[in-house]
């Protein structure tokens, strides 16, 4: 080695942030293997290359002993005093051992430790930069596919979409360009592992945040997602400023805002519903479209019985219980729906009560 490559670590110092004496310390332990494999020998040794010039010493190690066993590691005490009257019984005294050929090795050992150490740099800065964006969201490139994964290219990295964490109405074609949800970073001996989702119900509330100012802003706020990736969703949402209406921000000027979600999760439909710390309120308005016209809770089971019109019961219940289903998970709370005429036949409802949708609490 010589000046330019100590030119070029610190260059490299420089351009990728990976420290020259650190690149230095490893080639010289490199080296040490290196001398003992080559030249078959069980000496103790130590490397040194000078910082400044980059020139490189082997040196042998042996410890002053009065008499002698095993010449590769201990020296007398009388040669000792030849190089230094100042040694002692006990001393280590380094000799310089450097065979003439060792450029060649040190040339192709310093090759591999810095292409090594290139290559950890850049996969420590990648890691770096996406542990942070931890459920954070996404845009890449479909690259190829197998019976496990979809290997989606991010520019400098590649990340990887589960067939568990992929769209059950999707099909997924090399270059797609496609938006997804980082569910975990990892550290692997083979660079950063990036999980990524197209199902969790963080894709969804950070799709909304890019539609919608309001919610990046901080003047709407996202209270809770309940979803069922690919076919539907329901998002509730408030504001404490009693001007703004949360929802409406969310549709945007002729739906726009909620349209530029759904194509986004090709064709997924989303309720978009107003929070409330009344339960009464909360779980009626989760349960839209359908009309609800009592809501009785039960605190400490946090369960509600609901009582909506014959002509709703489908319809607050959904396909499948979907709605009901949906509701419950968005609220937290157990939602037990009955039809208007079986509630009134249990006792349920009262001959004044009305829908409870608009936001007004009915006992």
């Amino acid at each position: 080695m010589n000046s330019e490559f100590m030119e070029a670590l610190a260059s490299l110092e420089r351009d990728k942030g990976i420290s020259k004496d650190i690149i230095l310390d490893a080639i010289e332990s490199a080296l040490i293997s290196g001398y003992k494999r080559n030249f078959n020998t069980a000496q103790n040794v130590r490397v040194d290359i000078n910082r400044e010039t980059g020139v490189i010493k082997v040196l042998a190690r042996k410890t002053v002993v009065e008499e002698v066993n095993d010449s590769r590691l201990e020296i007398s005490l009388d040669e000792a005093k030849t190089i230094s009257p100042h040694y002692e019984l006990g001393d280590i005294v380094e000799i310089e051992v450097t065979p003439k050929d060792f450029g060649r090795i040190a040339a192709q050992t310093a090759k591999q430790v810095v292409t090594q150490r290139v290559r950890e740099a850049e996969r420590n800065v990648i890691y770096a930069d996406y542990i942070d964006r931890e459920e954070d969201i996404i845009t890449g490139i479909v690259q190829r596919q197998d019976s496990r994964f979809i290997y989606v290219d991010l520019g400098r990295t590649e990340a990887l979409l589960p067939v568990s964490e992929q769209m059950p109405n999707e099909t997924y074609k090399q270059n797609d360009r496609i938006k997804a949800y980082i569910t975990k970073v990892e550290k692997t001996t083979k660079g950063p592992q990036i999980l990524i989702s197209r199902t969790h119900p963080g894709l969804l509330k950070r799709l909304f945040e890019l539609e919608v100012p309001e919610i990046y802003d901080g003047i709407v706020e996202i209270k809770s997602v309940a979803r069922e990736a690919g076919d539907r969703s329901k998002i509730s949402v408030h504001a404490d400023d009693p001007n703004v209406d949360p929802v409406g921000a969310c549709v945007g000027p002729k739906g726009a805002r909620v349209q530029a979600v759904v194509n986004e999760l090709n064709g997924e439909k989303i309720d978009i519903v107003r929070w409330s710390s009344d339960p009464v309120v909360y779980v009626a308005n989760a349960l839209s479209p359908a009309k609800v016209l009592s809501v009785i809770v039960n605190e400490e089971e946090k369960a509600t019985q609901v009582v909506v019109p014959d002509n709703q019961l489908s319809l607050a219940i959904g396909k499948k219980g979907q709605n009901a289903r949906l509701a419950a998970k968005l609220t937290g709370w157990k939602i037990d729906i009955k039809s208007e005429s079986e509630a009134r036949k249990l006792g349920l409802l009262d001959d004044n009560e009305t829908e409870t949708n608009d936001g007004d609490r009915q006992n």
